[in-house]
């Protein structure tokens, strides 16, 4: 039989009414077990597709759920996705994925391609946009369907998100390259109008002051994820009159590119410069010289998400003011910023 199959079909192959047939396919509990067994049988043998977005429309449960991301290639967001599918493709759910790619058109197109797709949930990585542009977002939640943060998250109320403590992560950070030596440190931030760029240079900065160390705003950097940015970045701190000693970057891009300038100066690492990286890329652990980097649970933080959401529909979490979860970052100490061991 061809894809075209209608309940119809199915009815006249086993001369029982279209309304049965229709009842059996959606569980109705008035079908005995065994009509609905002969049913969902010959729907398989005739090849019979129900249309998922009328099912959805009739039932108001399409069994999909949106996930947005600034972009997936890389670990972190990659590894995030595939906990999500772990999590929810054992109940029954299919993931739609949609990018970003920082662009704050992309992202309204985005809600309103999953709202119209009548999706169960969104999951999402907000893109790097100022705080106040929330109405499409304000959209999801006047529609009652269930939005969760993760990794980037905009404060808003009733909404739950699932992060790693950046403030901790970057506090850590500091301290252990002040432990190798390491007063003159610079920084690396992505956009800290973004919370996690914010906790993140909060944490740095603590830990300096903790240390009796004064913040030289020269050695701060904004800068974008990619490895051309780093490389520029090193160029800036080594015209410095006096230059760092090492190097936390928010992205290990951008510590890549740094290491990379920092080698062509014949300037030794981590004897002479440490750097450390964020993210945990693949990459920073295969390198001839191994880069130090905070990880992120990527995975963990996945699983959590689509279990915050699995809460939410299935009426387990009954807080009304939105969950927060906080995950700890680990700390990657390798080559690039051991110095003392």
């Amino acid at each position: 039989m061809n894809e075209k199959t209608t309940i119809y079909d199915i009815a006249k192959e086993l001369n029982i009414t279209a309304a049965t047939v229709s009842r059996a396919l959606n569980n109705n509990p008035k079908i005995s077990q065994s009509t609905r067994q002969l049913v969902l049988e010959t729907a398989n043998r005739m090849n019979y597709k129900q249309n998922r977005l009328a099912l959805a429309l009739r039932s108001g449960k399409s069994n999909n759920v949106g996930v947005i991301v600034p972009r997936i290639n890389t670990n972190f967001f990659a590894s995030v996705i595939r906990g999500i599918e772990e999590a929810l493709h054992p109940q029954g759910y299919q993931v739609i994925i949609c990018q970003t790619h920082e662009d704050e058109n992309r992202e309204i197109e985005n809600i309103n391609t999953l709202l119209n797709a009548q999706v169960d949930g969104i999951l999402m990585s907000i893109s790097n946009l100022p705080k106040e542009n929330n109405h499409y977002i304000e959209r999801v939640i006047q529609k009652n369907i269930p939005l969760i943060f993760f990794d980037r998250k905009k404060e808003m109320e009733n909404v739950s998100s699932v992060t790693i403590d950046d403030y901790q992560a970057s506090y850590q950070t500091t301290q252990h390259l002040i432990e190798q030596g390491c007063e003159r440190i610079a920084f690396f931030s992505g956009d800290r109008s973004l919370e996690i760029y914010e906790d993140r240079y909060r944490g740095y900065e603590k830990a300096l002051l903790d240390n009796n160390i004064a913040i030289n705003e020269d050695y701060i950097i904004t800068i974008k994820s990619n490895v051309t940015e780093g490389r520029d970045a090193v160029e800036k701190l080594l015209a410095l009159e006096n230059p760092p000693n090492a190097i936390f970057s928010t992205s290990d891009f951008a510590a890549l590119g740094a290491i990379q300038k920092l080698k062509e100066r014949g300037i030794k690492i981590p004897e002479d410069f440490c750097v450390f990286g964020f993210g945990n890329e693949p990459f920073t652990k295969f390198m001839e010289l191994s880069i130090s980097s905070v990880d992120q649970s990527p995975l963990e933080m996945g699983k959590m998400t689509a279990q915050v959401f699995l809460d939410k529909i299935n009426n387990v979490d009954n807080n009304k003011t939105g969950k927060t979860v906080v995950l700890m970052p680990k700390l990657f100490i390798r080559q690039s910023s051991t110095r003392i061991k």
